[in-house]
């Protein structure tokens, strides 16, 4: 028998909150709000929006785009893309990192192929367990590292010597903080873990020592936000309000792990247990990081109802179209981006060391970030226009324009590639003959769109290889 036990939590934590603050932390809001706007662009797209013209001639071209760069990597071997998830960002170089730590860990190795071949639950072997669990642990606080570092940014790993830089970098460093037990508070002891006390105990000037970062030969951007929410992470850990993260009975406040969430799925109600698989509900996984995770958004963020809403933006478009004052709920457009970005990344996790399958899981959505929104820009669906090149706070002669992430321009991006994501992963299945089945939205990011992007924006700015757009983050958005 496993150490897996039943807890306490409240069936729905969305009993906690009103209707419309639990309506905008589901998935399905994120693209009801955000087809709403693509709508108003499509119907007029000269007009529709402000800050971009639209040019749906040009998704062809993004169609055509991202299959050359998926049959020049996988060919039509479409079941060996991967999911869309941080542990890309690990093995970076073609260096098997996340597998080799496996290895360490009792010889646990990935499962590969369906994960309808799980096992009974009841009968996980504890080093598989405490594998998902560390997982979990690494990869929760490596997302939430991931937020961006800017251009200029790089990461030498300490045991290749190999440099690093952006998304790839950050991920590299976390593991090696990680590795090093920076996020854990059993000193001397227990190094492969995150908990509540040991994430508290971080700031942003250990941060910059960890991630090698100098105010001028090695900047990082957002560096204060970074370190700002694995310090709440921890005291969200602590407090654990729904019970998501209590692990196994007599578990001090202060020990208590993301990794924990492992044990909440096994027993959650609506886990389906046989001897050849265990089923577990995305919606209940996703349910765990918006309501476990809330207090960690930064507190000037958009409020409803009294509730720091996170990665939620007011949007003209919207609040015109339901004759609502700017700000109230009908305005309101959710993203969740990088709890969205965690969720797909704590299911490969889980599923690649326990072999569970994830159901109900269609509402995820595209990520509305930089590289998936330049590749729209980059090939023209998405023209800025003069209202955005206005609002820029680069000067006049700059290559790029630079928007702070909260403003309008940004939020309007957003949605359209959410929707733009959408239409492509059709445009690309329907040009190769494939089904959803067959290739994914998750496979379509990481394959083509999330890698397209990058590539056209090194085509197109090689000195950089940044987006069209410069995104001024505080570390919590991208």
């Amino acid at each position: 028998m496993s150490n897996l036990t039943p807890t306490t939590a409240l069936s729905s934590a969305a009993s906690t909150v009103t209707p419309q603050v639990a309506y905008l932390r589901t998935l399905p809001a994120v693209r009801e709000r955000c087809s709403k706007i693509f709508s108003a662009a499509a119907s007029s797209p000269t007009s529709g929006l402000e800050y971009f013209t639209y040019d749906p001639a040009k998704e062809e071209a993004v169609a055509d785009y991202c299959i050359s760069i998926i049959l020049r990597d996988f060919g039509t071997d479409y079941s060996s893309i991967p999911p869309h998830g941080r542990w890309r960002h690990f093995d970076v170089g073609s260096i098997p990192r996340i597998t080799t730590l496996l290895s360490e860990w009792a010889g646990v190795q990935p499962i590969s192929g369906s994960p309808h071949s799980a096992v009974n639950v009841e009968k996980l072997a504890t080093g598989s367990l405490e594998a998902a669990r560390r997982l979990v642990d690494l990869f929760m606080v490596s997302v939430l590292l991931d937020a961006g570092a800017g251009t200029k940014w790089k990461y030498e790993e300490k045991k290749t010597g190999l440099s690093y830089g952006r998304s790839e970098g950050l991920a590299v460093a976390s593991l090696d903080m990680f590795k090093e037990g920076r996020f854990s508070s059993d000193e001397g002891g227990e190094r492969y873990r995150v908990d509540a006390k040991g994430l508290k105990n971080l700031s942003a000037e250990v941060l910059a020592i960890d991630m090698q970062v100098h105010p001028h030969d090695n900047p990082m951007t957002g560096l204060e936000g970074r370190s700002n929410l694995l310090v709440k992470l921890g005291e969200a850990l602590e407090s654990d309000q729904h019970g998501f993260f209590q692990g196994p009975p007599g578990t001090p406040p202060g020990e208590r792990r993301p990794g924990f969430l492992v044990d909440y799925l096994a027993s959650h109600p609506t886990t389906t247990k046989s001897v050849n698989a265990v089923e577990v509900s995305y919606p209940v996984l996703w349910e765990v990081l918006m309501y476990g995770l809330a207090p960690i958004w930064p507190a000037s963020r958009t409020h409803l109802d009294g509730v720091a809403m996170g990665d939620v933006w007011p949007n003209a478009t919207l609040a015109s179209l339901n004759s609502t004052p700017l700000g109230s709920e009908p305005s309101l457009v959710p993203f969740h981006k990088l709890s969205q970005w965690m969720c797909y990344s704590l299911t490969e996790a889980v599923e690649k060391t326990l072999g569970w399958r994830f159901v109900d899981a269609e509402h995820g959505t595209g990520l509305p970030e930089y590289r998936n929104g330049g590749l729209f820009v980059d090939l023209g669906v998405l023209t800025p226009t003069q209202a955005l090149l206005d609002a820029s706070r680069a000067g006049a002669d700059a290559p790029v324009p630079e928007i702070p992430a909260e403003h309008p321009a940004i939020v309007e991006w957003r949605a359209m590639t959410v929707i733009l994501l959408d239409r492509t992963a059709v445009n690309i299945r329907t040009k190769l003959g494939a089904s959803e089945e067959q290739l994914n939205l998750k496979q379509v990011l990481e394959a083509a769109t999330w890698k397209g992007g990058r590539e056209i924006a090194q085509q197109k700015r090689p000195a950089t290889g940044g987006p069209p757009i410069n995104v001024l983050s505080d570390g919590t958005v991208f």
